[in-house]
Order: C-alpha cells, then sequence, then structure tokens
C-alpha cells in the first residue's frame, strides 16, 4: 500500500509540476542575500530583478539577511517554503568552506538547490602605491626592509594560505588582520594601517586607475580586461589552489525542478545578453559564471573537496 501510494504521488508531481512552471510566477519572488544593502549580491540581485520582472511579470523583493559569515542567511533559505516564492543568492563562503571552518553550522549546505552559478569576484593582491613595489617580489624585498611593520588583510582562507606560503617559501615578513567589510579594508590599505590587501576588485578599481593602489596579481586565477598586464598567481608559479569567491543562486530544499529550471534558463538569457553582461558584471570586476543547475551541484562538490584541504593548511581550527 506505501509503495502504490509513493507511485500515485510521484505520478501526480510528474503532471502538476509542469503546470506548475507554466503558471509561474503569479506573485512576487522574493529573494535572500547574505549581504547587507549595498553590498555586492545586494546590488546585483536589484539589477537582475528588474530584467526578470519584465520577463516573468512579477518583481522581485529583495530580504537581506547579513551577518554569521553568511550562515544567517543561508539558514533562512533552508527554512523558507520550497514553492519557488523564495530564492537565494549566496557566496561560496556558506556553501564550501564553513562546514570546515565552524563546530555547529546552522544549515545543512547539501541541503540547499542549486539553481545557476552567476559570477566569480575576482580578487587582486594591492598595496598602497606609496610602499613603491611592482611586484611581488619586489613586495617581499619592502617587507625585509620594513621588518614585523607591515600587515595585510583579505576574508579568503586561500589568500591566507598563499600569504603564509611567501612568508615561509620566500621570507616575506607580514602580519594578517581582521576583515570587516570592503569599504573598511579599502580605507585601511589608502590609509596605510593595513597597505596590503587581497581583495575584491570591484571594490578598488577606482583607487588602482587613480594610482592610489598597485595591483600586484590576480589571485583567483581569473583573468579580466580591466588589467589586463597583471600576473595571475598560476602565472607567478604559485601551484596552490587559488581563492574560488562565486556568488549564485539557490532555492530552498524541495523546490520543484520545473520551476528551479526556468528560473536557470530566464537568469542564463538576461547574464547572456552582451550588454548587462559588460555593464553589471565584467565593468564591477566580475567574471560571469553562467551555467546548468547539474553544473553548478557539480561545481560545488568538487569546489568542496578543495576548500577542505585549503582549511587544513591554513592551520585553522573549527570555532
Amino acid at each position: 500500500m506505501t509503495r502504490v501510494a509513493v507511485l500515485v504521488g510521484a505520478l501526480f508531481a510528474a503532471l502538476i509540476f509542469p503546470v506548475l512552471a507554466d503558471d509561474y510566477p503569479s506573485r512576487p519572488i522574493h529573494v535572500l542575500t547574505t549581504s547587507s544593502a549595498g553590498g555586492i549580491s545586494d546590488i546585483f540581485m536589484r539589477v537582475l530583478g528588474e530584467e526578470l520582472h519584465k520577463s516573468l511579470g512579477q518583481p522581485l523583493i529583495i530580504e537581506n539577511r547579513p551577518g554569521g559569515a553568511g550562515n544567517i542567511g543561508a539558514r533562512a533559505c533552508q527554512d523558507a517554503q520550497p514553492d519557488g516564492y523564495t530564492i537565494c543568492i549566496i557566496n561560496a563562503d556558506p556553501m564550501i568552506y564553513n562546514q570546515f571552518l565552524f563546530k555547529n553550522l546552522p544549515f545543512d549546505p547539501d541541503k540547499l538547490t542549486p539553481v545557476i552559478n552567476l559570477f566569480h569576484l575576482i580578487q587582486v593582491l594591492v598595496i598602497n602605491s606609496d610602499l613603491g613595489a611592482k611586484s611581488v617580489d619586489e613586495l617581499i624585498a619592502v617587507s625585509k626592509q620594513k621588518p614585523g611593520t607591515l600587515s595585510y588583510l583579505t576574508a579568503s582562507i586561500p589568500c591566507v594560505v598563499y600569504m603564509d606560503s611567501l612568508k615561509q617559501e620566500k621570507g616575506g615578513d607580514w602580519v594578517r588582520v581582521p576583515f570587516k567589510g570592503g569599504g573598511e579594508a579599502t580605507n585601511a590599505i589608502l590609509g596605510g594601517s593595513t597597505p596590503i590587501g587581497l581583495i575584491g576588485l570591484g571594490n578598488v578599481i577606482s583607487q588602482i586607475s587613480a594610482g592610489k593602489m598597485t595591483a600586484l596579481a590576480l589571485v583567483n586565477n581569473i583573468r579580466t580586461p580591466l588589467l589586463p598586464n597583471v600576473p595571475t598567481l598560476a602565472d607567478l608559479g604559485y601551484k596552490g589552489a587559488p581563492s574560488q569567491t562565486w556568488y549564485g543562486l539557490f532555492a530552498p530544499p524541495g523546490t520543484p525542478k520545473p520551476i528551479v529550471d526556468k528560473i536557470a534558463r530566464e537568469v542564463a538569457r538576461i547574464v547572456s545578453d552582451a550588454g548587462f553582461r559588460d555593464k553589471y558584471i565584467i565593468s564591477r570586476g566580475q567574471v560571469p559564471a553562467i551555467n546548468t543547475p547539474e553544473q553548478f551541484a557539480d561545481e560545488i562538490k568538487i569546489d568542496r573537496e578543495a576548500a577542505r584541504e585549503i582549511v587544513k593548511l591554513s592551520g585553522l581550527e573549527p570555532q
């Protein structure tokens, strides 16, 4: 009897989900972000939401759930109703790193439904131009001339591993300081209190263009036309794992697949438009990462295994 009920339920779902997808959406869609108002995911979802409103016929309502290293927003996504009227933009940290950094994670990253990867955030190693270095090797030399005085900041665990490797292998002399946010980090680099940063390009591109900061390397091995002459870590001979800093769309566990697929198709169509891509992604120091739900899920698995090793190398213990 139970088996019959399951089969009947599966047949019913197969019949009704395409209908739901055809009629979807019939009311506004809520979008949970893990950043505060004005953050990267908040800004991007507002412009993407305007385009989705045109094609889907319903507005997207942005709800900011910052804090807890992204765990608060991810938990809210997991707890939301799986009816297609809540989607979530979440970056790589909660989905691939945090399970190795927190003893008690308030959500299960395996339960969230991948919809589509949106973009990679290009990260760059920059310094206050007053240091005078033009390359990573020159920065190491400067640090040796100023022992115990230089500090750096980053929110990326792979970047911590990279800076530690330079310290051990080439004698770099610096210490890491806490990273509080893109705006504060930028001011710290500009002010010289923390003259070295491994940070999202969008935060510092104007300062690089103005000559106030010098870009030394692209730390996640992704090139950008904004800095065509800046080498990647791989170009510099670094063989460790680069930083993985992407932002993707997720849905609560159990969201019907036809609805997930419909959202993914619409987003892919919008981001594939050259005008949208150039204005809202590439010019902001990002790289499109559009894929299918299945491809995104596979990428997350691969990134998570790499993250396990990166955290181990970093020496960080779960808190």
